[in-house]
């Protein structure tokens, strides 16, 4: 059985559920959250497929990696609590994955990110940020830069998954490919 299909089927059953409840931005936000605590603590995931570790823990430190409150967050807390009942807490980080992707596209969310070469200015920044959202048929992005001055020149934008490369390394890398077919 494809591995990535369960964790599909509990981010829809949360979305679903979170539509009805009115909690789907909040549980957003506590994924995106978590999402950050499992990229930044690989061993995260080890300790709550553990079986030593009592369910209680695993819950309480699921809630603290979110960002969550327990007295706040029942929709997350339940949403645990389920996955511990049917022993499918090793999967929670894909499933954060899945919800996050589910809704962004239900909500036409892109991410987008930017990589230049030196920091943009606000000007440019702005600019750039008009020239994306008119390419986003209606939805909004999740706007992210970085600088990597090996790009020497220019900036690459990531849109979901598709890339446009305006940097002068793409422009040298092309002409050399260029030069060597002729």
């Amino acid at each position: 059985m494809n591995d990535s299909l369960i964790p599909r089927r509990y981010a829809k059953a949360l979305l679903k559920y979170c539509d009805e409840k009115g909690t789907q931005q909040r549980v957003y936000g506590l994924m995106n959250a978590l999402i950050e605590s499992f990229a930044a603590n690989p061993s995260l995931s080890e300790v709550i497929a553990n079986p030593f570790v009592a369910n209680d823990e695993k819950r309480s430190l699921i809630m603290t990696a979110a960002g969550a409150d327990a007295s706040t967050d029942e929709t997350l807390e339940r949403f645990i609590t389920l996955l511990i009942t049917n022993n499918r807490i090793g999967g929670l980080k894909e499933m954060a994955l899945a919800y996050r992707d589910l809704y962004r596209r239900q909500e036409k969310i892109y991410p987008v990110k930017v990589t230049s070469a030196a920091p943009l200015s606000p000007d440019e920044e702005r600019r750039l940020k008009e020239i994306i959202r008119g390419q986003l048929d209606g939805g909004s992005m999740e706007y992210t830069s970085a600088v990597d001055p090996d790009l020497l020149g220019g900036f690459v934008v990531d849109i979901d998954s598709r890339q446009l490369d305006a940097s002068i390394k793409n422009e040298l890398k092309q002409l050399r490919l260029k030069l060597l077919s002729k």
